[in-house]
């Protein structure tokens, strides 16, 4: 695998949001399994891709890396001597210097969209720019397969909307928009019937569409706590009703809403 395979797929783990640690050569002296500059990705799975020699003292780079990326070590970085034939019962008789660095994290923010129309669509492709992570939940395949391609994006084809509630995660952000009131309403009802905590759930619609569905909810039962804190109409007014300056007007709202918890 080339250097720059290495970084490219470096690029996608941190793109995608997976903690990863590089091992790279950086001095030697006598007899040594790879070059200067070799490197090598690891993440607590183990190798990725690349590689500093194999053997022990890839084996050695490996055990050092998982242990940084357990959390278990302050330390994002360290710089490592071994003497191969001392320290690692290898046959060459040189010494290497490795740096050891860890990269990337998993990111906290957690973005589910229920519906993959057009404002969607847009709305994704402003998403994928920014530190978090997207899942986007619908029935048509086809609509999914037009998302843009990001390693921050999962689509997921689902044959019943209000399934996908069991899906998302605590602490992330809802976003509804699908094809129509009751579809929104069997959605809403299954997140809250998951007693979890979502910061934000928003639902695309006008005011009067926001009434009735509030109304849908309390007839069937939704704890007020849970109908009080939706979001509908959804996103800031900063446009005409067009998908993009609708998605604008939502992803305002949702960093807006992300940056007062900091």
């Amino acid at each position: 695998m080339s250097y720059l395979e290495v970084l490219e797929k470096a690029r996608d783990l941190y793109l995608a949001h997976i903690p990863f640690c590089s091992a790279t050569i950086v001095e030697g002296q006598g007899s040594i399994p790879q070059i200067l500059g070799a490197k090598a990705l690891f993440t607590e799975e183990g190798l990725v891709c690349g590689t500093v020699g194999g053997g022990h003292l890839e084996k050695q780079c490996e055990e050092m890396c998982r242990e940084m990326l357990s959390g278990r070590q302050q330390s994002r970085t360290q710089l490592v001597k071994l003497n191969l034939q001392r320290d690692l019962a290898m046959t060459c008789g040189g010494e290497v210097t490795v740096f050891l660095e860890c990269q990337g994290s998993v990111s906290d923010w957690t973005i589910a969209i229920f519906g993959a129309g057009h404002v969607a669509q847009a709305l994704c492709r402003l998403l994928v720019s920014l530190d978090c992570r997207i899942l986007v939940f619908d029935t048509r395949s086809d609509w999914l397969a037009a998302l843009p391609a990001s390693p921050r994006l999962t689509s997921i084809r689902i044959s019943d909307m209000a399934d996908g509630a069991k899906s998302v995660p605590t602490g992330a952000d809802i976003v509804i928009m699908t094809i129509g009131h009751a579809e929104d309403a069997r959605i809403l009802k299954s997140l809250a019937m998951q007693e979890m905590n979502f910061p934000y759930i928003g639902v695309i619609g006008s005011r009067a569409k926001s009434l009735s569905l509030r109304k849908m909810l309390n007839k069937d039962g939704v704890p007020e706590s849970f109908v009080s804190d939706i979001i509908c109409p959804i996103g800031e007014k900063i446009g005409n009703n067009t998908p993009a300056e609708i998605a604008l007007g939502i992803a305002s709202q949702l960093l807006k809403r992300r940056r007062s918890e900091s």
